[in-house]
């Protein structure tokens, strides 16, 4: 995302989420006593996470938001953690806006997972979880690799011999292709930003 675009989309926030919450009522998240505070933070987290957003999934996080308020007298806004959280399962940030993503994949782990093929499940774990993989993680995004792997070679191997192949499978190996091209777009990302840890 360019500086116009982050800018344009930070605008929408205010537009679609921030004001019609503030328009309905509802309080200030617990802990942002001062104004100033929550302004200072509607600025740094709220908007500058949520720009990727398109103004109808704000609106419908809006709705969401008003439609259950918290705190004791249910007049407040959720801390700005359950908010990015809620958002993200509405609409997914997109992997390259992730410092988390770039993280992993610039660590010795995402370099292990681009050389091992399994960039693809390590980047949806990511995605989904937002977290540090765990060993145990790595073994179960591994074993959902080779899953997807042998799944890939079936569906090659019966192509290539004229088989009939479902036009879902199909698209399910045009997926993970354009997963993995995501993972190498990336990884180089990271190599243009010096990240390489």
């Amino acid at each position: 995302m360019d500086a116009e675009q982050q800018a344009a989309g930070e605008k929408r926030v205010m537009e679609y989420l921030i004001d019609p919450l503030l328009g309905k009522g509802l309080a200030r998240p617990k802990g942002f006593t001062k104004v100033t505070d929550f302004e200072a933070m509607v600025a740094k987290v709220l908007c500058p996470k949520l720009a990727y957003m398109s103004a109808l999934n704000l609106a419908a996080l809006e709705e969401q938001i008003s439609a259950n308020p918290v705190g004791k007298n249910k007049d407040q806004m959720p801390i700005p953690n359950d908010i990015l959280r809620d958002a993200a399962k509405i609409q997914s940030p997109d992997a390259g806006a992730s410092p988390l993503v770039r993280a992993v994949f610039a660590a010795a782990l995402g370099r292990d997972a681009m050389a091992g093929n399994w960039g693809p499940e390590l980047r949806r774990f990511l995605r989904n979880r937002r977290k540090w993989p765990t060993a145990v993680d790595v073994q179960t995004i591994k074993q959902e690799s080779e899953t997807a792997l042998k799944r890939l070679a079936d569906i090659e191997g019966r192509n290539a011999s004229g088989s009939v192949v479902s036009q879902a499978d199909l698209t399910w190996v045009a997926s993970r292709a354009a997963a993995l091209e995501t993972c190498r777009e990336i990884v180089e990302m990271v190599k243009l930003d010096g990240a390489e840890a």
